[in-house]
């Protein structure tokens, strides 16, 4: 009698055991049906690039982007300049992605013969589901060096004058299939100012947005204010209005803009043209993208 006891606890011990393990199951089953699997949002702009800066997308890990940037001269040359397109301003440009969240950069723009380095990082990627994120945040910091000749080559001259730089932290969000938003806090540094009462260090508030279209084409916006006092009176808030058409593995973006250089130091803080007297650039950026590392 012992005996059978004994088998019949054993029995019902495995039948409980048995049915803790399914409810373990289907508490897990429901859970997962509660909590969606974490999904990133995507296409929040359609390249690295809103006109002239950065926006908050990184080109993915193993990505290769040439991009080749041109700017004509101001529309308010009237037919003698052709509108503008009697000059020509431009920068060659490649962005690769080390991952998806670390993307570098190297440049080289013929506005005073200027070379550029970056790198960006998403800190914060906008997701959904489990432990969600409501916006991006990412870190974006560059070097640049002006190689133009020595105005006064006699004189002593030091090749930390022609350093810049710049930092930059960009928070957005996707606020749905056609609208994303922007704003970028940005701090420039110059070595040296061009004009007696600027400061070296200044500081701007940028903000971007995109409105899609059709299915291949939005919108872009993008201003740059700059905070009172810290540059000469002629140099004016920097305001780009583009385009972006979609065509296979490359995208265009047509544009007018009041700015020249196309990097920050340039078109943040030495801006000249301005909208009201017509001082308007039309320009294009063009990015294609190349597949280097698939093991990404």
């Amino acid at each position: 009698m012992k005996v059978w006891r004994r088998y019949f606890l054993m029995v019902v011990l495995l039948a409980a055991s048995q049915i803790a393990f399914a409810q373990d199951d289907l508490l897990s089953m429901l859970e997962s049906e509660q909590e969606p699997e974490k999904t990133f949002a995507t296409a929040s702009f359609k390249t690295t690039r809103v006109i002239n800066g950065q926006s908050l997308e990184n080109v993915g890990g193993g990505v290769l982007d040439m991009k080749i940037s041109h700017r004509f001269g101001f529309v308010n040359g009237g037919p003698y300049e052709l509108f503008g397109l009697d000059e020509a301003t431009i920068r060659i440009g490649l962005d690769y992605g080390i991952s998806d969240r670390l993307m570098v950069g190297f440049g080289r723009s013929s506005f005073e013969k200027t070379y550029d380095f970056f790198y960006k990082y998403k800190l914060l990627r906008q997701s959904k589901g489990k432990a969600a994120v409501p916006f991006t945040l990412s870190l974006f910091s560059s070097a640049a060096i002006t190689t133009l000749k020595w105005q006064q080559p006699e004189r002593e001259n030091y090749f930390s004058s022609r350093m810049s730089y710049t930092y930059q932290v960009i928070i957005g969000r996707k606020f749905n299939e056609s609208f994303s938003l922007q704003i970028m806090p940005t701090m420039i540094h110059r070595n040296i100012v061009k004009n007696v009462g600027e400061k070296n260090d200044v500081y701007a508030l940028g903000a971007a947005a995109r409105q899609k279209l059709t299915k291949r084409l939005a919108i872009n916006v993008e201003y740059y204010y700059l905070l009172p006092d810290q540059v000469d009176a002629k140099y004016k808030n920097s305001l780009s209005i583009g385009f972006d058409i979609e065509t296979g593995g490359h995208v265009f973006q047509l544009h007018f803009t009041n700015s020249t250089s196309m990097i920050e130091r340039g078109f943040i803080t030495e801006t000249v043209g301005d909208w009201a007297n017509g001082d308007i650039h039309f320009g294009f950026n063009v990015s294609r993208v190349f597949t280097i590392n698939k093991k990404h």
